[in-house]
C-alpha cells in the first residue's frame, strides 16, 4: 500500500513538472509573439500607401480599452456585484484620491512613451526599433538603482555595457545607411526615428520604477492599478490628441484611416500588455530574456520579408551582442561561494523571546 501512494505520488509530481514546463513553454511563446507581432504590426499599417491614420487616436482608444478590460475584471472578481463594483471603485478611486494622484505621472509618461513609439516606428525600420528599444533595460537598471537602491551584479553592469556598444553599432550602421536617396527616406526622418526612440526608452524606464515603487507600497490589485492609469491616460491622451492634431482630427474625423489592420493594432496594444501581466508570473527572468533576444530575431527575420530589409555585418554584430546582454542581463545572481561546513556547538541557548540565531539570518 505504501509502496503504492509513492508512486501515486511520483506519477503527480512528473504531471505537476510537465504542466510547468508546458507553462513556461506558453509563456515564452506568448512573449515572443506579442513582442514581436506589435512592432511589425505598426511598422506596417504605418508604412501602407495612402491616407494615415492618426495616432493619437491610437494610443487614447487602446487606454480605453485597456481601462474597461480591467474595470470588467474587478467586478468579476466582486461577483458581478454592481453596487459593491460601484463601492469599491468610489472608495478606491476618489476617497482615496491621494493614492490616486500618485499615478498621474507615471500616466503621463506612458502616454507620452506610446505616442513616442508609433513616431519611432513610423521612421525606423521594426528590426533596428526592436534593437534599439532594449536601451530601456538600461534606463530601468539606472532608475533601480538611483531610486530603489537595487544593487546590480559584476556580469549585469558588463551586460549594460555591452548592451550599449551593440545599440551604438547598430545606430552607426542604420545611420549611414538612411541617406536621402534610400527608399522610403521622403517620409521617414531616421533622427526623428531615434530621438523618439532613446526618449521613449528613458520614459519607459523611469515610469516603470515608478509604477514598481507604487505597487510595492500598497496593496492595490494591478488591475486596479492599470483602471487608475487608464483614467489619467485616456485624459492625457486627449490633451495631446488635441494639442498635436487637433484641428485635422476634427476636420477627418476620429476614426480617420482605420482599417482592420489598424483595429488589430490598437487591440494588441492593448491586450497585450494586460496578457503579459497575466503570463509573466509564469515566466522567470531568464525566460523573458530569452524571449526578448528570440523577439529580436523573429522581427528581423519577418522584416526581411515583410519590408525587404537586408541587415548588413554591423548589423548582425550589434543586433548579437545586445541578444547576448540581454540573456546576460537575466541570469540569476552568482551566491555566495560555499565555505566549509562548521559543525555548530552541542548547545547553545536562544535568548530568551527570540528565535534561534539561524532564524534570524539570511
Amino acid at each position: 500500500m505504501a509502496a503504492a501512494g509513492g508512486g501515486g505520488g511520483g506519477a503527480g509530481d512528473q504531471a505537476a513538472a510537465w504542466g510547468n514546463r508546458r507553462l513556461k513553454y506558453i509563456s515564452l511563446a506568448v512573449l515572443v509573439v506579442q513582442n514581436a507581432s506589435l512592432i511589425l504590426s505598426i511598422r506596417y499599417v504605418r508604412t501602407l500607401p495612402g491616407e494615415r491614420f492618426f495616432a493619437t487616436t491610437a494610443v487614447v482608444m487602446a487606454e480605453l480599452l485597456k481601462g474597461a478590460t480591467c474595470l470588467l475584471l474587478i467586478l468579476l472578481q466582486h461577483r458581478g456585484d454592481v453596487k459593491q463594483f460601484a463601492l469599491f471603485l468610489y472608495d478606491a478611486v476618489v476617497l482615496q484620491y491621494v493614492d490616486t494622484l500618485k499615478l498621474a505621472v507615471p500616466s503621463l509618461i506612458y502616454t507620452l512613451q506610446n505616442n513616442l513609439q508609433y513616431v519611432a516606428i513610423s521612421n525606423l525600420p521594426a528590426a533596428t526599433f526592436q534593437v534599439t528599444y532594449q536601451l530601456k533595460i538600461l534606463t530601468t537598471a539606472v532608475f533601480s538603482v538611483l531610486m530603489l537602491h537595487k544593487s546590480l551584479s559584476r556580469l549585469q553592469w558588463l551586460s549594460l555595457v555591452l548592451l550599449f556598444a551593440g545599440v551604438a553599432t547598430v545606430q552607426v550602421e542604420q545611420g549611414r545607411a538612411a541617406g536621402p536617396g534610400s527608399p522610403g527616406a521622403a517620409r521617414q526622418s531616421y533622427a526623428a526615428g531615434l530621438a523618439a526612440v532613446v526618449v521613449s526608452c528613458l520614459s519607459s524606464g523611469f515610469a516603470g520604477v515608478y509604477f514598481e515603487k507604487i505597487l510595492k507600497g500598497g496593496a492595490a490589485s494591478v488591475w486596479l492599478r492599470n483602471v487608475q492609469l487608464g483614467v489619467f491616460g485616456s485624459l492625457l491622451g486627449l490633451a495631446g490628441l488635441w494639442w498635436a492634431e487637433g484641428a485635422a482630427v476634427a476636420a477627418q474625423g476620429f476614426f480617420h484611416g482605420y482599417s482592420p489592420l489598424v483595429w488589430a493594432v490598437i487591440l494588441n496594444q492593448a491586450f497585450g500588455g494586460l496578457l503579459v501581466a497575466v503570463v509573466v508570473k509564469y515566466a522567470d527572468n531568464i525566460l523573458k530574456g530569452f524571449a526578448t533576444s528570440l523577439s529580436i530575431v523573429a522581427s528581423t527575420v519577418a522584416s526581411m520579408q515583410l519590408f525587404g530589409f537586408r541587415p548588413q555585418p554591423p548589423f548582425v554584430l550589434g543586433a548579437g551582442l545586445v541578444i547576448g546582454a540581454v540573456y546576460m542581463y537575466s541570469l540569476p545572481k552568482a551566491g555566495p561561494a560555499p565555505g566549509p561546513r562548521v559543525q555548530p556547538p552541542a548547545k547553545e541557548p536562544s535568548e530568551p523571546g527570540y528565535p534561534p540565531k539561524s532564524v534570524l539570518v539570511e
